[in-house]
């Protein structure tokens, strides 16, 4: 799983240093995948993901429906060939740049660069080793995982609540609404969300109580 490899780095490093980061802050998928890989033998204490993207698969078929794509899906796939397209130099002798800039969907970029560029086989391949789901049995620290069952970027029926259910390190919470990243309150939500309020107490808790769970 070579794409994990910078996030082992990342805390391996930080680790080695006389005082840690009060907060780190990885991609979300990224990091329930490094800790379903190392299970216990992480240095960090606990974790939070938001809105995790749970079956790759899932998600890319959630956004390919016609609204879903209309709204997200394409103008996201032209904000990632944008992004690669200013080092295209970089990528030339790799992938096929004028094929990627030809993408329509975020799942036909990822095969025509993403999967290509981390060493994978096929689309399916990587797809298969991004999801974190069939790793949450192994997290071995405690994780809080916040989820919406109306976000289009993660359907609920792909959200491994049984698999949660079996592992005493995984508190998955979800609400009826939310969106991606959401989680707005009130009639005029300007204040904090309640991903903010859920965070702040799992910190708090974890600081506070953290450890009675070692």
């Amino acid at each position: 799983m070579t794409f994990i490899t910078p996030v082992r780095e990342i805390i391996t490093y930080c680790s080695l240093q006389l005082q840690w980061p009060s907060k780190l802050f990885f991609p979300r998928m990224l990091l329930l995948n490094y800790l379903g890989k190392i299970g216990s033998k992480t240095p960090l204490m606990a974790a939070a993901t938001f809105s995790v993207g749970w079956n790759t698969f899932a998600c890319s078929e959630s956004l390919e429906k016609p609204l879903n794509w209309l709204l997200f899906n394409y103008y996201l796939t032209t904000c990632l060939q944008s992004s690669v397209n200013k080092h295209r130099h970089m990528f030339v002798k790799q992938v096929d740049m004028d094929h990627v800039m030809k993408a329509k969907s975020i799942r036909e970029f990822d095969k025509r660069f993403t999967s290509v560029m981390f060493g994978y086989q096929t689309i399916d391949d990587y797809y298969t080793d991004a999801s974190p789901s069939p790793r949450l049995k192994s997290v071995g620290i405690p994780v809080l995982c916040l989820n919406s069952v109306d976000d289009v970027f993660s359907p609920s029926h792909a959200i491994p609540i049984e698999t949660a259910k079996q592992n005493p390190n995984v508190a998955l919470v979800l609400t009826s609404y939310g969106g991606h990243i959401g989680f707005l309150e009130g009639i005029w939500p300007r204040q904090s969300t309640y991903m903010d309020r859920v965070f702040k107490q799992f910190v708090q808790a974890m600081v506070e109580h953290g450890h009675e769970l070692s």
